[in-house]
């Protein structure tokens, strides 16, 4: 007899563009699909759609690793949430995308080393969540995340 195991997994694509539109920088790492992530999952295929779709993108300051329990990022600036780009289906594979245009995020927030997918402009369900080494985005720059979950 034999068991089948989904899994849901997911991988970030963090590129920091000058106003030139050169890439400075380019971070790829793996991310956590959270508990709320999961169970948003696992509503939507039982038929009862009781989360909404993923809309946003968010960045933050907080290094703290993810874990299975988050909901939020650990430091969301407030102008630290964009609205996706786009957002695509092919096979068992989501594509997210989201630009973080110059100046959004402003001030000492440009210190920037953690990502999240989310269901609203504010607050909302957190999909998944993703840290990584410190990505320095200035005024003029344009922060270009492509976030894809497969699941298999």
């Amino acid at each position: 007899m034999s068991t089948d195991k989904t899994k849901v997994v997911g991988s970030v694509l963090v590129e920091l563009v000058d106003s030139d539109g050169e890439v400075k920088d380019r971070r790829q790492v793996n991310n956590l699909v959270v508990d709320a992530g999961l169970d948003l999952i696992a509503d939507r295929m039982l038929g009862a759609e009781t989360g909404d779709a993923m809309t946003h993108m968010a960045v933050g300051t907080g290094g703290t690793a993810p874990a299975a329990g988050d909901t939020t990022l650990g430091t969301e600036p407030a102008t630290g949430r964009v609205a996706l780009d786009s957002s695509t289906v092919a096979s068992n594979v989501l594509t997210y995308t989201a630009t973080f245009p110059a100046g959004t995020p402003t001030g000492a927030s440009n210190a920037l080393q953690e990502a999240g997918i989310f269901s609203a402009s504010s607050g909302g369900t957190m999909l998944c969540r993703a840290t990584y080494s410190v990505i320095n985005k200035g005024s003029s720059d344009s922060l270009v995340i492509t976030w894809t979950v497969t699941i298999s």
